[in-house]
């Protein structure tokens, strides 16, 4: 890649809007019919998907669209508190969603694939952290920033 190219954000890679929302719609629709997973999205309201969209978009390179207009990183972790998630939930949440993944046709090769599962390997494990009983939301912890390799999250330590 010459100086002139620019290296694309996940974002980019992945198709932008389109494939995220096509992505988080596909996973949304099965959620339903999962034994472990429809427990815990029995109530979702109908736009959740496109949040869900939004907020993997910023974090991946994208549109600040969540920080914008849905409270960023902290409203969040607020759509979590008192959830109780378990890591059962947890890795089928992965699953499910990786699958989803390939039945869209994001893209597979190794890099993006890595990146994508580091990503969603790290949010869910802060999800299930923040779900549980007397967890505590940042109200300033900054949107995680993710990229090929290199990540800013809101909990680094200094």
């Amino acid at each position: 890649m010459s100086s002139e190219q620019q290296v694309p954000t996940l974002f980019e890679w992945m198709g932008g809007m389109p494939a995220l929302e096509r992505l988080m719609e596909t996973f949304y629709q099965r959620v339903p019919g999962d034994a472990l997973l429809a427990p815990v999205f029995a109530r979702i309201p109908a736009e959740h998907a496109k949040h869900v969209a939004a907020f993997v978009a910023e974090v991946f390179g994208g549109p600040k669209t969540y920080s914008a207009t849905l409270g960023g990183h902290p409203n969040m972790v607020r759509h979590h508190i008192g959830r109780a998630l378990s890591e059962p939930q947890r890795r089928r949440w992965m699953q499910l969603l990786l699958e989803c993944a390939d039945d869209v046709g994001l893209p597979d090769d190794p890099e993006f694939r890595s990146a994508l599962v580091a990503y969603l390997e790290w949010g869910t494990r802060l999800a299930v952290i923040n779900s549980q009983p007397g967890a505590a939301v940042e109200s300033a912890a900054p949107m995680p920033v993710w990229g090929w390799g290199e990540v800013k999250g809101p909990y680094e330590k200094g």
